[in-house]
């Protein structure tokens, strides 16, 4: 697992509601949506330049994947929608599980203009070394031997939670890309 995963599950971990035994499971999800407009192209590089409506630039490298890169043109609307979601419950003692990730997978759109979806997940374990609720912090232990101690938002993520618990995390990353051709 890279540690751009690592950083994010810790991070997200944090602000997750409390991980009381009563709940066997907690959810947390964001949903970014954004639209934006081709400012240039670069076909040679296959590096797209897009402005949203705020007035914010930024480029992108359009990776081999984009079969329809040809397709694009300056004008053009650009609708992003980015999720990411954690699912986090203590395992309960003896039950296994196991860590994976792998690489994105994507989908292509189908539709008349270019556009297409690219999903990761990551399934790791994390074990509760200490706890401070005075601070309040967690420190656990990842399964690549890291100790790390975060701050915790609120005192209430700490509920139910005791050292040795471990920790089932699943991390899931999605961003939708569809394309409006400019009128």
């Amino acid at each position: 697992m890279t540690n751009v995963y690592k950083s994010a599950l810790l991070t997200l971990i944090l602000a997750v509601p409390a991980l009381a035994s009563a709940q066997p499971s907690v959810t947390k999800s964001n949903t970014q949506r954004t639209t934006a407009t081709i400012q240039a192209i670069d076909a040679t590089t296959r590096m797209v330049t897009l402005k949203t409506k705020d007035g914010e630039e930024d480029s992108f490298r359009a990776g081999p994947e984009m079969t329809r890169f040809s397709e694009l043109k300056v004008g053009d609307t650009v609708d992003i929608t980015y999720v990411e979601s954690i699912v986090m419950r203590v395992r309960k003692p003896g039950e296994t599980a196991t860590a994976t990730s792998g690489d994105a997978a994507v989908t292509r759109g189908t539709g008349s203009t270019p556009g297409g979806t690219m999903a990761a997940q990551v399934n790791t374990t994390v074990t509760v070394k200490a706890l401070d609720p005075a601070v309040p912090s967690i420190t656990v232990l990842t399964e690549s031997g890291r100790t790390v101690t975060r701050k915790v938002e609120d005192k209430k993520n700490l509920e139910g939670v005791k050292v040795g618990d471990q920790v089932q995390i699943t991390y899931t990353q999605a961003l939708a890309v569809s394309v409006e051709s400019a009128k």
